[in-house]
């Protein structure tokens, strides 16, 4: 886009937002380049929209500003979609697995659809996810305990963290905030990073299940390389071009 630098604050900021609204992140080495201003300018034009709401400020530029809704909304939402993924997902399970499955209303689903007297052992940090597959026969489960955070739907905390070090797990399905093919897993809280970062250690393999908005998103928290990422699962519909870069980065994508 080819801005002249007569371009008012307001004007600037508007298209600034339509920037992250599109790609969900911008840098103000970038847009001061751009729109032909100072970094000083942009900084203050970032300022501006996060005062308002409309983004968050980080290291060198700005995210869009994301509204995470309720767990028991996102339960309600898309279900079709997140059923459809987690049966491509149940394609990786084996039978006598552990599998480290983590907060989150799709890895919710997953649990719900995993087939009974398959001898798995279900380790999580989610009620949701633990009430799922309690009782039902070929199960056994562990709860990890904590401090539970209801906007995750899980416990996190050190404590956790502990518990989750203790466990040699062969599946882990990880809750996605956003991924990208070049710096892998992001995450939004910093106490939810690490312990993602610890049943990622803790397990033979990572399995990321991402509805078509987390191929997209940005979020604060560098969570694990895109190496770290064994299978991803996506959409059917994904653009061929988006599941190319997954591909060329070692990832095993399954449709």
């Amino acid at each position: 886009m080819n801005v002249p630098d007569t371009t008012l604050p307001r004007e600037r900021q508007q298209l600034i937002l339509e920037r992250l609204q599109r790609d969900g992140k911008v840098i103000a080495a970038d847009l001061a380049q751009e729109f032909r201003v100072s970094e000083d300018s942009i900084r203050r034009d970032l300022r501006d929209l996060a005062a308002q709401g409309l983004c968050r400020r980080v290291y060198g530029g700005a995210l869009l500003a994301v509204n995470i809704p309720p767990l028991g909304e996102r339960h309600a939402e898309r279900t079709e979609l997140k059923r459809a993924l987690a049966r491509t997902a149940l394609g990786l399970i084996g039978t006598g697995q552990i599998l480290f499955i983590d907060a989150g209303s799709t890895n919710t689903v997953l649990a719900k659809m995993l087939p009974d007297h398959s001898d798995l052992t279900v380790v999580t940090n989610a009620p949701d996810v633990a009430l799922a597959v309690l009782g039902r026969p070929g199960f056994d489960v562990i709860l990890l305990g904590g401090k539970l955070d209801p906007a995750i739907g899980g416990a996190i905390g050190s404590r956790t963290v502990r518990q989750a070090q203790d466990i040699r797990a062969d599946l882990c399905f990880p809750g996605v905030c956003a991924i990208d093919p070049q710096r892998g897993l992001w995450t939004y809280d910093e106490e939810e990073t690490v312990f993602k970062q610890a049943i990622i250690e803790a397990s033979g393999e990572t399995v990321a299940i991402a509805t078509p908005d987390k191929l997209v998103a940005s979020a604060t928290h560098h969570t694990a390389p895109i190496t770290g990422i064994s299978h991803l699962v996506v959409a059917s519909d994904t653009e061929a071009a988006v599941v190319a870069r997954y591909r060329a980065a070692g990832v095993t994508v399954h449709m």
